[in-house]
């Protein structure tokens, strides 16, 4: 029995500490994927029974993978293996090169996972309904898997119907990408492919993503994000919760952190604000925020992915704001944070030293 279940890509994050990737000669090796950090942080923080649906190529770098997702409690049993041929012509492992960032130099990825195992996944290869029917309570995806090939939209679109079909509450984060649309229509081809999908989601998370004329455009200012919100609301009717953390950057070490969310019960509530927040490594940090909020909804007074009014919801983003932000004071994708350090920035905890 599974409480949350994710599709995704998984793959390895090469981390060059205080370094630039140009000039290291060593990295610290990590998990990491935008669907899976959400199910891999509700199974180490919120202690969530979670797994992952994904493909990996079948080698010792697979293996790899592997191995740091079981040491993240995530059940690997719907994982897919692929024969690798050696060289990668037939599939691949994603590799993803990060730079953490400091002061004026803001973080940077370069990605390396064309024709990885998981892009090559078409609709029909796994069989949602045994999934769904063994009682999962919530199902969750987003943009970067639906934007790694011609297919994968498909395969997300087929998981997140079956999952309605079975009453699972299901989740979507319109998570854009740039570089996995280059060529394939841009900007405007991943916003047709998140609305189609977004309309299957009980929950968007990171629903300003879908406000505007284009992802990736201008930051929505604080004061017009409740009209954002009720925006992306009308485009997305059948969508019992939008949130989305909202941030802005006065330097890569100093991070303004917030949140807030709508429903069709409560209206417009704000987060939690957390003014010049230190930040380690803000990679993931979205995806921590997702999965505080999953958790508050699993646990609050409304079923999954229907708050019982704006206490019930303002309490879910208090859960991911602070875990969004814990998540930002270590290295790597994944989060390292505890429930009880999660609580306790809730309730108004410091960074007092603990003996």
């Amino acid at each position: 029995m599974t409480d949350v279940v994710a599709l995704g890509e998984v793959m390895l994050r090469f981390d060059p500490g205080e370094g630039r990737i140009r000039t290291a000669r060593s990295f610290q090796v990590w998990e990491g994927g935008g669907e899976y950090n959400v199910v891999r942080g509700l199974r180490r923080c919120f202690g969530l029974r979670t797994a992952v649906v994904t493909a990996l190529a079948d080698n010792a770098v697979g293996r790899l993978v592997e191995d740091l997702m079981l040491q993240g409690g995530v059940d690997t049993s719907l994982v897919r293996w692929v024969s690798a041929d050696g060289a990668g012509r037939t599939a691949r492992n994603g590799l993803n090169f990060v730079e953490r960032g400091f002061g004026i130099r803001g973080a940077l990825g370069v990605s390396d996972r064309a024709n990885t195992a998981v892009s090559q996944l078409r609709a029909g290869d796994v069989d949602w309904d045994a999934l769904f029917v063994s009682g999962p309570r919530w199902f969750h995806t987003g943009g970067i898997f639906a934007g790694l090939s011609e297919t994968t939209a498909d395969v997300a679109e087929e998981a997140m119907a079956a999952g309605r079909r079975h009453g699972v509450t299901v989740s979507y984060d319109p998570n854009f990408r740039p570089s996995l649309w280059a060529g394939r229509g841009g900007a405007d081809r991943a916003r047709e492919t998140d609305l189609r999908l977004a309309r299957h989601a009980d929950v968007v998370v990171g629903a300003l993503g879908l406000a505007g004329k284009r992802p990736g455009g201008s930051p929505v200012p604080a004061e017009e994000v409740p009209d954002a919100l009720a925006e992306v609301a009308a485009l997305v009717p059948e969508a019992k919760v939008l949130a989305t953390p909202l941030r802005t950057v006065p330097s890569a070490g100093v991070n303004d952190w917030s949140s807030a969310a709508w429903s069709a019960a409560s209206g417009f509530v704000g987060g939690p604000e957390m003014p010049g927040l230190h930040v380690l490594d803000r990679v993931g940090s979205g995806d921590g925020f997702a999965a505080g909020l999953i958790y508050g909804l699993l646990t609050g007074d409304g079923q999954g992915g229907a708050p019982a009014g704006a206490a019930d919801l303002r309490r879910a983003l208090a859960y991911g704001t602070a875990h969004g932000a814990l998540t930002m004071t270590t290295p790597g994708d994944v989060s390292m944070a505890s429930l009880a350090e999660v609580e306790a920035l809730m309730a108004g905890g410091s960074a007092a030293v603990r003996r």
